[in-house]
């Protein structure tokens, strides 16, 4: 272990790192001047570069809707209205949230798997009418974005959301006629999220409106009504620590007034709306299969100031409606209740809520209802033979509930294919084990599909393939026969090639059909044919961007549907290879090395290595290869990679594996981690693409704790760069990442893996970004405040950079070319050859 052997500071000396192509000889204003920095040119040209669009397939999969999003938002986006209640961040002028969808256009065009290839334009080039093959284009209007694009379940019509800077409207184009049309008003209330969904039968949509005649917000009062008071009867209520709650009472009144919606259904031929029952506060509105009755789930007062919306207290009901969208349940009485659930304040960490939970339709039944039960109590810690019983109950909602399933450990997921065949997923997340049971329609013992633990990712299976499209139409899984079909990453030794697999349900054995070739990566979008001949894929290479095509699986061709253009030549310079090396404890690692334009062999540039530390229960699994060289170099956001533009070397991914049973791998944290970077650099040196004394370490969120720890604990790197990080783990008392065991139960643990509580041994010079509105659970912007006076009260090398209007993640195009100048300055001035 390389333990730190000098307690010598390190004296930084601001000059230009040598021999690095391009390296700039200024910046636009200098690093302690005020505004904003620019990287040099050539790295915002790659990231004003449009991202390749995403795709979406109708549900008859005969038309895809190419997604082009906007590069980078201008911070005067982010610098909006905003009202922070109960967990949520809002636009209060468009009742939409604050971190709105914000697609720039969708090109709609037909795809035909049996015919030639059709080709999508480049993203942004133009607008209007797509073409002469029955395609179009729509755009959003001038200061808008669109939003929450949908296909109606018999797939004639994509509906879509126009946000404006003071409402929200649905339009809906008809794809036969291709012609878009406004179907509501700007009034739509997407405070809880997307707030329309198709009707079953396609005849029109379920929305959420703003209550009409709401009149003003509520004003805040003038003086304090009196102080603030909370209060505990006793009981244990473990809290995490959640940003952005209620914290008064015109906190609360707010909450009420932007959140309380009508829910109305809005006609597709005519666009006349009908209001079913009363205003509320619904969290959710979700139509069954049959298009008569709705699953709701209203919140209750009274509020907590201690946990976010998701947690409060609320009723889950069944609504009816007749053919004339009348609300039957109203003329007949009360709705049908399904469960009242208090504010869930007592969970056990790790666990889940007692009572029922998780409430959904059945995708393939008209109208039944399931939902699971904790048996344990909610606690993971109990011993039981269940921890959880799923139960359905049908229309009309008066008899006994029905049992589906149980499961030995916390119930995940449900699925359910064409015929009614339920595949349910459980997992046990102290010894990291997940299984997969089908339970057919006719009843019976379920049978064991997948059994494995979900830390092998050699092993993983794949998930099903979903209908295309969304709401509960995409919840089924198409079937052909007894045949579905199941898409994974295929993680090997050398390294990913995503694959698709048909599953019969009937013997439970696989038939491979398609596997990514060597040298490329290429994933599943969608399974176009029942046969599972037809794909639509999105393939790349190292030198080839990612495009859209038609693969024949049985023929093994490629019929391309788009040609986008590299954005970033430059890139295409740069030498990609995984690299393998072992810990010194055994556990084998692996990371991709990035090598920069123009480098030659014998070369030693100065290098940034990214990490991101994981946990394992098995070491064997810990060291299984994640990722693949074959990807196509595409830089988003503030990434480190960008560095490699100006000549550096980035070790990306190097795998920082936290191993032991239970929960005790943090116990020797400390240890594994240095370990773990003792053995990255030993193997980029011993490639001889590394200088041992000019290797910086850096890590976003819980790669920034990394970070310090590792500047902390060893003397292996030059610098670090720490970015939205948490560094005091007393702030995160009831425990953080995979650590369950609360502060009181392993103080120790805390303290060693807290860089505050070490903050004199920091002697090399370190870089902290943070968000100023960071609502992350646990990197709250005064860990990083905290930390920086820790540090600079001990004399460290410090620089400290908060970004206004920014969250977890750096998302205006100001803050993202800051701190990528801010990274490329630091390397520059602190792996310069001494």
């Amino acid at each position: 272990m390389a333990y730190r052997s000098r307690a010598a500071g390190i004296v930084a000396v601001a000059v230009v790192a040598a021999g690095l192509p391009g390296s700039p000889s200024a910046q636009p204003s200098s690093p302690n001047a005020g505004g904003y920095l620019v990287p040099p040119d050539r790295i915002v040209q790659i990231l004003d570069a449009p991202p390749t669009p995403r795709v979406l397939v109708g549900p008859a999969r005969d038309v895809a809707v190419f997604i082009e999003s906007r590069s980078m938002p201008p911070i005067a986006w982010l610098a909006r209205p905003m009202h922070r209640l109960a967990g949520y961040r809002i636009d209060p002028r468009n009742s939409g949230p604050w971190s709105a969808p914000a697609i720039a256009a969708m090109t709609v065009r037909p795809i035909d798997p049996t015919g030639a290839a059709r080709h999508a334009e480049a993203p942004g080039n133009g607008g209007g009418d797509a073409g002469d093959d029955g395609g179009f284009r729509i755009v959003a209007p001038a200061g808008t974005a669109l939003g929450w694009p949908a296909f109606s379940p018999d797939g004639s019509h994509l509906s879509y959301a126009v946000l404006r800077d003071t409402g929200i409207e649905l339009w809906v184009a008809d794809i036969a006629a291709r012609q878009p049309r406004p179907l509501t008003s700007a009034a739509l209330n997407a405070t809880w999220g997307d707030p329309c969904e198709w009707l079953a039968d396609s005849s029109g949509v379920l929305c959420r409106f703003r209550r009409s005649a709401r009149g003003a917000p509520p004003e805040p009062p003038r003086a304090p009504d009196g102080p603030s008071v909370q209060q505990n009867d006793g009981r244990q209520s473990p809290v995490r620590t959640y940003q952005d709650l209620l914290g008064t009472a015109h906190d609360e009144a707010l909450f009420r007034y932007h959140f309380t919606s009508q829910i109305a259904t809005v006609a597709l031929a005519t666009g006349s709306r009908t209001d079913i029952g009363a205003p509320g506060l619904y969290a959710s509105v979700d139509g069954a299969p049959d298009g008569r009755h709705l699953l709701i789930e209203r919140v209750q007062p009274p509020f907590s100031r201690l946990f976010p919306a998701s947690r409060f207290g609320r009723t889950v009901e069944v609504w009816s409606r007749d053919e004339s969208g009348e609300d039957a349940a109203t003329r007949a009485g009360d709705p049908v209740v399904l469960a009242e659930l208090p504010l869930a304040d007592q969970v056990p960490i790790g666990g889940v809520a007692t009572g029922p939970r998780g409430h959904r339709w059945h995708a393939t039944a008209p109208a039944t209802v399931v939902w699971t039960e904790a048996q344990d109590g909610g606690d993971p810690n109990a011993s039981v033979p269940n921890r959880d019983i799923l139960y359905q109950l049908d229309s009309p909602f008066d008899g006994e509930p029905r049992e589906l399933a149980r499961t030995e450990h916390r119930f995940s997921t449900i699925a359910w294919t064409t015929d009614g065949t339920a595949l349910i997923t459980e997992t046990d997340r102290p010894t990291r084990w997940t299984r997969t049971s089908v339970v057919y329609p006719g009843g019976g013992d379920a049978r064991r599909l997948f059994d494995r633990s979900s830390e092998d990712v050699y092993r993983d299976p794949g998930r099903p393939v979903r209908r295309p499209g969304r709401g509960i139409a995409s919840r089924v899984i198409p079937q052909s026969g007894s045949f579905i079909y199941l898409a994974g990453t295929g993680a090997s030794p050398d390294g990913d090639r995503p694959f698709v697999d048909r599953l019969d349900l009937a013997t439970l054995d696989t038939l491979r059909l398609f596997r990514t070739e060597p040298g490329t990566y290429e994933t599943v979008i969608a399974v176009l044919s029942d046969d599972g001949r037809t794909l639509l894929t999105r393939r790349e290479s190292p030198t080839d961007p990612p495009n859209y095509y038609l693969r024949d699986t049985a023929a093994g061709t490629l019929q391309a549907l788009t040609d986008y253009a590299d954005p970033a030549p430059l890139l295409r310079g740069i030498e990609k290879r995984l690299i393998t090396y072992e810990r010194a404890d055994g556990v084998a690692l692996s990371a991709t090395l990035h090598l920069p334009p123009g480098y030659r062999q014998g070369d030693r540039p100065p290098m940034l290595m990214w990490a991101y530390p994981r946990e394992y229960v098995d070491p064997a699994a810990a060291s299984q290869v994640r990722g693949s060289p074959y990807r196509f170099t595409t830089l988003r956001g503030a990434s480190h990679l960008l560095l490699l533009a100006e000549g550096y070397a980035i070790l990306d991914g190097p795998a920082m594996p936290i191993v032991g049973e239970g929960d005790t791998g943090n116990d020797t944290y400390v240890e594994q981690l240095v370990a773990s970077a003792q053995a990255a650099i030993d193997a980029v040196v011993e490639l001889g693409v590394a200088d041992r004394d000019r290797i910086a370490i850096g890590g976003h969120s819980y790669g920034a704790f990394m970070t310090a720890n590792l500047l902390a604990h060893s003397d292996l790197f030059r610098a670090g760069i720490a970015r939205s990080g948490a560094y005091n783990r007393t702030l995160t008392p009831f425990g953080f990442q995979n650590e369950r065991r609360t502060f009181w139960e392993a103080r120790d643990i805390y303290a060693a893996m807290s860089p505050f509580f070490h903050a004199e041994k920091v002697n090399e010079p370190i870089l902290l970004t943070h968000g100023e509105i960071d609502n992350n659970s646990g990197t709250f912007p005064m860990q990083s405040e905290r930390f920086y006076h820790a540090l600079k009260g001990h004399g460290a090398t410090v620089r400290y950079v908060t970004l206004p209007n920014e969250s977890h993640g750096y998302v205006a195009r100001e803050s993202v070319l800051h701190v990528v100048a801010e990274m490329l300055n630091w390397c520059n001035e602190h792996l310069a050859p001494r």
